[in-house]
């Protein structure tokens, strides 16, 4: 009997069993978080200034919700780092599916940002409502991106919740493996912002 699951109530155990995905634990595995970071200008982190400020003024105004994030936090981010821009497309919403090979569960969703680089998925975006950690989206998040219909490059994703930040990369090789980035919080001394832009922009230029 086939399943249908919505992405939004995917567990991590769903697609462990039904889809095989590993985590990956060696530090290796997830460079791109870390290595060859491009630099930020002055006028970079002070736009990333206003952007932190925006969202202190958002929190004083509950409850921060998954529209505000998107309109008051990321829509900044992504266009300061030209990613509304050619060779990028941005989708927003966009409906996916994925099926276990054995054909027994399917996963049915959509994605909050998606950002396609000539056809190739470079970032699928998932955010969420100030009150959920980023567990509550990673199941949801890695849902999506099996769905990758380019099995053969390494996909990668963000989980935004409301002022913290987590990247995440998957390769669909004979199994499925992801790992995880450090959590990045807009609430932290300094501005953890810059971090979180110089880690898109190597990831879109990859």
């Amino acid at each position: 009997m086939v399943q249908t699951l919505q992405a939004k109530n995917v567990t991590l155990r769903n697609l462990i069993d039904d889809f095989g995905l590993r985590l990956v634990q060696d530090n290796q595995f997830f460079r791109e978080w870390q290595d060859d970071l491009p630099s930020i200008t002055d006028s970079e982190k002070q736009f990333l200034d206003k952007v932190k400020e925006g969202y202190i003024n958002l929190i004083n105004y509950p409850p921060l919700l998954e529209k505000p994030i998107q309109i008051a936090i990321l829509g900044p981010i992504l266009f300061l780092g030209g990613f509304y821009l050619p060779p990028f497309q941005i989708r927003a919403e966009e409906s996916i599916e994925i099926i276990a090979e054995d054909e027994g569960t399917i996963i049915r969703g959509q994605l909050d940002v998606l950002i396609l680089k000539e056809q190739f998925w470079v970032m699928a975006i998932e955010s969420k409502r100030f009150s959920f950690s980023m567990e509550a989206g990673l199941a949801q998040l890695l849902a999506y991106m099996l769905a990758n219909p380019h099995p053969t490059k390494p996909g990668f994703g963000l989980i935004v919740t409301g002022g913290t930040f987590v990247f995440v990369k998957l390769v669909k090789d004979a199994v499925a493996q992801y790992a995880i980035s450090n959590e990045f919080a807009i609430r932290n001394q300094g501005n953890e912002l810059y971090d979180v832009f110089s880690i898109l922009k190597r990831i879109g230029n990859l």
